[in-house]
């Protein structure tokens, strides 16, 4: 970690006291780690948000038995198959099943990817777990210069 800047906050004592004990549950080092990880995890979920590309996994859990419940679930992720870079069924029991669904792509498709199957009838249960690809991210100025850069292209080729 390169390049640390310190700071510091302002926080009531029993909130702080509370969240120390949650870090170090989940095995945190110490407070600037709890915070650098929080920060993480909104900064994904911003990109999930957005055109930015995400990896993750859409978990659903559903009863089998439904009338064609699997084939509509199955028709989704093949209609969005540039997307879905895999699928794991697992057998609850007799009349449940678990689907992972491995996802990436640009966030706001993923997203709409995953309401598709969640909000499919018949699902009883649905989330969303969602991560970076770990390539650096590109600032608002980085995509700004690469659209206007894309226009300039496009626009010269079609002067061809």
């Amino acid at each position: 970690m390169s390049g640390l800047t310190r700071t510091s906050i302002s926080i009531e004592a029993d909130l702080l006291e509370r969240f120390l004990k949650l870090a170090r549950r989940r095995g945190l080092a110490n407070c600037s780690e709890a915070i650098r990880h929080l920060m993480r995890e909104a900064l994904v979920r911003e990109d999930w948000d957005s055109e930015a590309e995400v990896v993750g996994t859409i978990t659903i859990v559903y009863d089998h038995h439904k009338r064609d419940l699997s084939d509509r679930l199955t028709a989704i992720q093949h209609d969005h198959h540039e997307m879905v870079l895999a699928a794991t069924h697992i057998h609850l029991d007799h009349d449940n099943c678990l689907e992972m669904v491995a996802v990436r792509g640009p966030g706001v498709e993923v997203q709409k990817v995953a309401d598709q199957l969640i909000g499919t009838r018949g699902v009883k249960h649905g989330k969303v777990s969602a991560t970076m690809t770990g390539k650096a991210h590109a600032t608002a100025t980085d995509r700004a210069h690469a659209t206007a850069t894309h226009k300039h292209a496009t626009a010269a080729s079609k002067k061809r």
